[in-house]
């Protein structure tokens, strides 16, 4: 049943993106995301939240995953790609995964951008052979406050979290057991 259940949600977002029309929903090559689909997710993250082009430059590292791609039917799974920048430069390739259960039922696709604003967080990180959000750090899920601008309580965290949706940052969500791995070979 549960396989099932993948199988039906896995056909049910094949065509989601979070790419804007002119965009390709396929700039992944087999290996490891381009760093023009990278460079995109930042671009938006920039556009959405005032204050984040600063708090990049000031990070020790930016985690991006352009696509996350996830499904649900009873069992929810997503699955995404992305690449470490330090020093605005690509690193290494990443890869997240999470799973749910629960009363669910949907697809959604969405970017995913961590930002590493002490060393110690990205040395962590750097030397996990597997980093889980919420068992391997706490992530800070980016708040707009009332000036418009990331809630200065998140600005503090070592690591911050932003999720963008095709219309701008998603509020309310948990990061809270993705699993991401670095990609080998």
């Amino acid at each position: 049943m549960s396989a099932t259940a993948l199988a039906i949600a896995g056909l049910a977002f094949v065509g989601c993106t979070t790419t804007s029309k002119g965009e390709s929903a396929s700039g992944m090559s087999s290996h490891a995301p381009a760093d023009a689909q990278i460079d995109a997710t930042l671009s938006k993250l920039y556009a959405n939240v005032p204050g984040s082009r600063e708090l990049v430059a000031k990070s020790k590292g930016v985690l991006v995953f352009p696509e996350v791609i996830g499904g649900s039917f009873i069992v929810g799974a997503q699955y995404g790609r992305g690449a470490l920048r330090v020093n605005g430069r690509t690193e290494a390739y990443y890869s997240t995964t999470a799973g749910s259960l629960g009363l669910q039922a949907g697809a959604q696709s969405k970017a995913v951008i961590y930002l590493f604003t002490t060393q110690q967080a990205l040395d962590k990180f750097r030397n996990s052979e597997g980093w889980t959000v919420g068992a391997d750090a706490t992530v800070a899920l980016a708040n707009i406050g009332a000036n418009g601008s990331v809630d200065t309580n998140t600005l503090q965290q070592p690591v911050i979290g932003f999720v963008l949706t095709n219309v701008g940052l998603e509020a309310g969500v948990s990061l809270q057991g993705a699993k991401i791995e670095r990609i080998r070979g």
